[in-house]
């Protein structure tokens, strides 16, 4: 476990990434036996979020990934079937992406097993704390989009 300083502020930025790496690899190591690796598992969570008929461009913003990339596991998705990819018929340069009904029976699974994982992760933490943590990140996430805005 990465020990730090819980009162130095210079360091919070270190222990949110160590605690979203440790998150994920929970989540990850909980899902696997479904045949998810994370780049597959969050596209899947975010394809649900955006809602069926996502384009692989508005994906790929979402992500914060490159086009190759996605394209990369959008082609293991598809073999897995899990999702297929259309050709939008207003604009033929356009794909959609939309779940199977395989994909929306792994994803029924993933989100059960993310359920168990998330809650030993919160394990002890009463639900005000949840609220706390959640408007602080909020906060974080508002303030770093004003930073990037005014450069």
């Amino acid at each position: 476990m990465l020990t730090l300083n819980p009162t130095n502020d210079s360091e919070l930025g270190l222990q949110l990434t160590h605690a979203h790496r440790l998150w994920r690899a929970v989540i990850s190591q909980t899902v696997a036996p479904l045949g998810l690796t994370p780049p597959r598992w969050t596209l899947l969570v975010v394809l649900r979020h955006l809602g069926e008929g996502a384009t692989q461009k508005q994906l790929a913003e979402a992500l914060s990934i490159e086009l190759p990339s996605l394209t990369r596991t959008l082609c293991q998705l598809e073999d897995q079937g899990l999702i297929e990819r259309q050709v939008r018929e207003d604009d033929r340069r356009v794909r959609e992406v939309r779940f199977t009904g395989e994909g929306r029976r792994v994803l029924s699974a993933l989100d059960a097993r993310a359920n168990e994982a998330r809650a030993q992760l919160l394990d002890g933490i009463p639900p005000e704390d949840r609220n706390h943590l959640r408007r602080m990140l909020e906060r974080i996430e508002t303030n770093a989009c004003h930073c990037l805005k005014n450069g």
